[in-house]
């Protein structure tokens, strides 16, 4: 059996699990309210305060299925109750973030500001002006705005000038040399 696929999700207190004939995962928290469509070779049961996933067989594509499912609904689990949140660092020179409205402006070195519209789910918050927060309930939905940011201007590896994770390390590369 998988090893992330045989260990119950547990559900703390003030989050609500429920699964429908359709096999449609519903898990109600503080924070709101997530969906999710589970296979139907997948059985997911709640039971107590815990969550069972299982399979019906030993098939490599099933036991795929039964781990990512139960992944996912642990990340469901997390994210009503806690959330998510990835920061960004802007390093370069002029390089700063500020929250306008709803919208993300960036200025990055181009001859224009970058704005990002917040969406359902996301919102951005500027801890300095070099570093910027995305939140969420949905990790999903947060690990990709954050790349989106990030994409707007990628780290170079020469100057180490760019938008980069917190926790990322940016591995310098030498420059041309003179003659010898």
């Amino acid at each position: 059996m998988s090893r992330i696929g045989r260990l119950p999700v547990a559900i703390p207190a003030g989050v609500e699990v429920s699964v429908s004939p359709e096999n449609i995962v519903t898990v109600k928290g503080a924070k709101g309210t997530l969906t999710l469509k589970v296979n139907s070779i997948i059985t997911v049961k709640v039971e107590g305060a815990e969550v069972h996933v299982t399979r019906p067989n030993d098939d490599k594509p099933v036991k795929a299925m039964h781990g990512l499912y139960r992944k996912l609904i642990a990340n469901m689990v997390e994210g009503v109750s806690k959330g998510f949140e990835k920061s960004l660092i802007l390093n370069g020179v002029g390089y700063k973030a500020t929250k306008q409205g709803k919208k993300l402006v960036l200025n990055l070195g181009y001859s224009h500001p970058v704005e990002i519209e917040e969406i359902p789910g996301i919102t951005y918050e500027c801890v300095s002006v070099t570093e910027v927060v995305v939140k969420g309930i949905d990790k999903e939905l947060v690990g990709q705005m954050a790349a989106n940011i990030r994409k707007v201007r990628n780290p170079d590896p020469y100057h180490v000038y760019g938008i980069r994770y917190k926790d990322e390390v940016i591995v310098r590369k030498e420059g041309k040399t003179g003659k010898k």
